[in-house]
């Protein structure tokens, strides 16, 4: 299928204005990577804590983030994780000072206590402990705690679960296997050997908190660091390996030199962007550049290929009339493919929610940026080198 026939564009005749537009847009995106101080890294380059929450209901975010500013964390990042019906969120908070796991699962405890201060406020009672944010071990010994109980998981009223590790396991594991949270005492009566008797015990000295912090991950500064360091090398290895590959392929250092630059050139204008747009720089918008140098150098590629056939073909027409026939001749299919990519992309911006929007957003961006530079980048590039080597000869 071939979208565009017949197209005859001087495309190297606006070659000045592409060059001017790149400039611009180059000089901006630096400009505010520089009065930013640099690209704003997320959490996984700046080390810290990750609380994922399931709630009840579906949480209100700024009420959670009003919470987290009263108890000081009003640095903290909140952001919804999987379906909205699954109603969880992700809280994220920096952690510079130190680097030791107490430090960082500090953190988690300040996030634990802003939220029950907010959505478990009525229901925290003294010596009532909360089913939904309790581990297998603490639950074990506060059910020994209770003689009643004891005397209960003992006698042959409950055949299966005769002791507190079982009866705490029980739950524990019900709770992690079915979403993460309990929502009402009926789902516990469904856990074999729980009892009326043993219900009764358990809704007398426990309850069932709104929230249930379900998983949490620490990075330590260093690690960041260190991730940030590696980000930056595998996109410089990329960028290397990308030239001395057209360079072989082409045999000529200008040809690499050109894609590489105009690669470079997406790269930046897209973390300008990003800058710009004040969104964070994770690992997996470190995964959407590294597929962006791919798909730029995908298109410059098929361009330069072309180039060079057309330079086999017809050696006496001039190198500006080869480019221009080259671009027309392989427009179509760069719209084809950077279009299917575009939209995507863009259908995973807008319904694939929040864990891969940053992934999302780089890649419609990008792929944008990419397809101009493969034109208007690339091929101006080849052909000023040309004319200055031309010039030098006469």
């Amino acid at each position: 299928m071939q979208l565009l026939r017949n197209v005859n564009v001087n495309w190297v005749g606006r070659k000045w204005l592409f060059i001017g537009i790149s400039l611009v847009m180059t000089i901006v995106s630096l400009s505010s990577l520089y009065w930013k101080g640099g690209p704003r890294y997320g959490i996984d380059f700046r080390g810290g804590t990750l609380v994922y929450v399931k709630f009840k209901s579906s949480p209100n975010l700024t009420v959670i983030r009003t919470a987290l500013s009263q108890k000081g964390l009003g640095n903290s990042t909140i952001q919804r994780y999987d379906l909205p019906e699954q109603n969880q969120v992700i809280i994220s908070l920096d952690q510079l000072e130190d680097d030791s796991k107490g430090e960082l699962d500090a953190g988690r405890v300040q996030i634990l206590q802003a939220l029950k201060t907010v959505f478990n406020s009525n229901q925290i009672q003294r010596d009532k402990i909360d089913l939904n944010n309790i581990s297998t071990t603490d639950l074990t010994n506060y059910l020994m705690k209770i003689g009643d109980l004891t005397s209960l998981l003992k006698s042959e009223e409950s055949p299966v679960l005769k002791s507190p590790e079982s009866l705490a396991f029980a739950i524990t594991n019900y709770r992690d296997s079915h979403g993460g949270i309990i929502i009402s005492y009926d789902e516990i009566t469904t856990i074999n050997g729980v009892t009326k008797s043993i219900l009764a015990i358990l809704q007398e000295s426990s309850f069932l908190g709104e929230f249930s912090v379900f998983q949490t991950e620490f990075v330590g500064p260093k690690v960041g660091r260190n991730l940030q360091r590696q980000a930056v090398s595998a996109t410089c290895y990329a960028l290397l390996g990308v030239l001395i590959y057209i360079a072989i392929r082409f045999k000529g250092t200008i040809y690499g030199a050109a894609a590489v630059i105009a690669v470079f050139h997406d790269v930046i204008i897209t973390l300008g962007f990003f800058s710009f747009a004040d969104r964070e720089i994770s690992l997996t918008v470190i995964a959407a550049l590294l597929t962006l140098v791919g798909y730029s150098m995908n298109d410059t590629i098929v361009v330069f290929d072309r180039i060079r056939e057309n330079l086999r073909l017809s050696r006496r027409i001039p190198l500006s009339e080869i480019i221009n026939r080259s671009i027309n001749q392989t427009l179509s299919r760069t719209l084809l493919t950077s279009g299917s990519t575009f939209l995507t992309a863009l259908s995973l911006y807008f319904l694939g929610g929040q864990v891969i929007n940053g992934f999302a957003f780089a890649l419609v961006f990008g792929v944008a940026i990419g397809t101009y530079s493969s034109i208007g980048v690339a091929s101006p590039l080849l052909l000023l080198w040309h004319d200055y080597q031309s010039g030098k000869k006469k």
